[in-house]
């Protein structure tokens, strides 16, 4: 399985990955906002800076620094992906069917999961596998769904910063092998992984998260009958269901265009849950959390438990989405419901506590038992591989079997 231990002294070296995924139609225009405020009728950057404020794009590009905040990243540090701003194009409009109408997910393919106040939503990662980005509302709230597929990770950001609300695109750029988006607004850079504006206007500026659990289409249907599910309608033509990086989450490959040191504790490729509460970080390797299926902890002073199940085709094996390898699924939470501590058991593909003998989900529902009907307060976390946990969180500590 995809998940075996990756612990190894030597690296196979892979061969160079194609990006199949950032091919985009003319029709989806490329050029940036402020290369064609500078005349540019191509992706070529502008010899010149335009007359507008040089943005984080056009510094990536290699235009002049302005002044304003430093970079918080060394700028010969970012690489271009191949493609150019929004050639990997964004989801702005997204459209949505009810659980109950989708003919397109088996049962086994990775969603991502979002539960705002209720407002449950899954977007299928055969879809964020060639958009990466989706700006939404969900709750009320506007948020960014995203999915790096080079680092097999997914976040969602609130997109309101500093009063007002900025929308997302892909920038084509990478740093330590990670999506780099810009905000439309300004076109400051933002890293997908830590969150931050790292060049350009808004550099320095945390945007706000939610939790987003990797699940299987199954798991997510049983449990949100009535939730809403990203559409295929999405204004593009793309290949939905097919992975367009085959054999990449190989455990002994190499990423793509990662140039720093790779932490010798694991390969490159590893899996693992990376988990980050008040500067403090932890990781847990997805093998370990695979053979002890529940896995506690405590981080910055807060107890955790985490849940590991079977049944989640990995995105990154075959190349059909739904015939890669079952890799499984996870969940993260504060192990309190109401004021009563629990402590769990893995049974079948569910979890019971010891306390009640109620039974949970996946994502964290009690589904049977006194205690059904509650919810475990989830946390936020990441299923990626080591390079880039190690590269982004290096002070991390780590969970091992």
């Amino acid at each position: 399985m995809s998940i075996r231990s990756g612990r190894r002294g030597v690296l196979v070296i892979g061969s160079a990955l194609t990006l199949a995924a950032c091919g985009g139609s003319s029709a989806d225009n490329g050029v940036s906002p402020v290369a064609a405020a500078a005349g540019a009728d191509s992706t070529v950057p502008a010899t010149e800076p335009p007359a507008v404020l040089v943005s984080g794009l056009d510094i990536a590009r290699g235009l002049a620094l302005p002044a304003g905040p430093e970079p918080l990243v060394d700028l010969a540090e970012i690489r271009s992906g191949g493609p150019p701003p929004d050639g990997i194009p964004p989801i702005d409009e997204p459209n949505f069917v009810g659980a109950g109408d989708v003919d397109f997910l088996a049962d086994n393919e990775p969603v991502l999961a979002l539960d705002i106040d209720g407002d449950a939503r899954a977007y299928p990662v055969q879809i964020l596998t060639w958009h990466e980005i989706v700006n939404d509302t969900v709750a009320g709230i506007p948020v960014a769904v995203t999915y790096c597929p080079l680092c097999n990770s997914a976040v969602a950001y609130d997109r309101r910063v500093g009063g007002r609300v900025v929308d997302f695109g892909t920038s084509g750029l990478l740093w330590n092998s990670a999506l780099v988006m810009y905000d439309r607004q300004t076109e400051t850079l933002w890293s997908h992984f830590t969150g931050q504006g790292i060049v350009g206007e808004l550099t320095g500026v945390e945007l706000d998260t939610y939790p987003v659990a990797t699940v299987s289409w199954e798991v997510w249907r049983e449990a949100n009958p009535g939730g809403l599910v990203l559409s295929r309608d999405t204004g593009f033509d793309r290949d939905y269901g097919r992975n367009p990086y085959p054999g990449y989450d190989d455990v002994n490959g190499d990423p793509f265009l990662f140039e720093g040191e790779v932490d010798g504790r694991f390969t490159a490729m590893t899996r693992i849950v990376g988990i980050e509460l008040d500067g403090e970080a932890l990781g847990v390797p997805l093998v370990t959390l695979h053979d002890r299926r529940v896995v506690t902890a405590e981080l910055a002073g807060t107890a955790l438990v985490l849940f590991w199940a079977p049944g989640t085709a990995s995105a990154l094996d075959a190349g059909d989405i739904a015939a890669g390898d079952d890799v499984g699924a996870t969940g993260v939470f504060v192990p309190v419901a109401g004021d009563q501590e629990l402590a769990f058991t893995a049974s079948g593909d569910s979890f019971v506590d010891d306390e009640t003998g109620s039974t949970w989900n996946l994502l964290g529902h009690a589904v049977d038992g006194p205690l059904a009907g509650s919810t475990l307060d989830p946390v936020e976390h990441v299923d990626t591989f080591w390079f880039a946990w190690s590269a982004f969180r290096p002070d991390t500590a780590i969970v091992d079997e």
